[in-house]
């Protein structure tokens, strides 16, 4: 899902540029087997389907497609950002949600800021990834081009 997300984001742009980098990126939060959404608002994120990013770990994986426009054939790369556990108290994500109102990011997680504080411990290829642009696999991307 993170790598379609990534070409559709990337094809989007392309479509108004004729000599260009493109790059297009994105992510996608699973917790608890199901992929998670973004909330939206602090009511939608409470719903127990929405919470376990933050209290019970999760996993963030990432894609990237980049593309110089008129010079080379698109490089995709997929990158398993990040497992996350977390041993964080529900006081630690209450703070957390009331200062970050992070409830336009999947799942609502977000490292940047008080965010880093619900991850005990951080597993992956590319830790990058975690706040949003995988540069270990556009570094792959960009290698691949030459």
């Amino acid at each position: 899902m993170a790598r379609r997300l990534a070409e559709a984001k990337s094809l989007a742009v392309a479509a108004r540029y004729r000599d260009a980098l493109i790059i297009g990126c994105d992510q996608v939060a699973v917790g608890n087997g199901e992929v998670l959404g973004k909330p939206g608002t602090r009511e939608k994120r409470d719903a127990p389907a929405a919470r376990p990013i933050g209290k019970r770990g999760g996993v963030l994986h990432g894609g990237v497609r980049a593309q110089h426009l008129g010079r080379d054939e698109p490089a995709a790369a997929w990158s398993p950002a990040a497992s996350l556990s977390a041993g964080s108290t529900t006081e630690t994500i209450d703070r957390y949600l009331a200062r970050e109102q992070p409830y336009d990011w999947r799942g609502s997680a977000k490292a940047e800021g008080l965010g880093i504080a619900l991850i005990a411990k951080m597993e992956g290829e590319d830790p990058s990834a975690l706040v949003g642009l995988p540069l270990i696999a556009l570094s792959i991307c960009c290698k691949s081009k030459g």
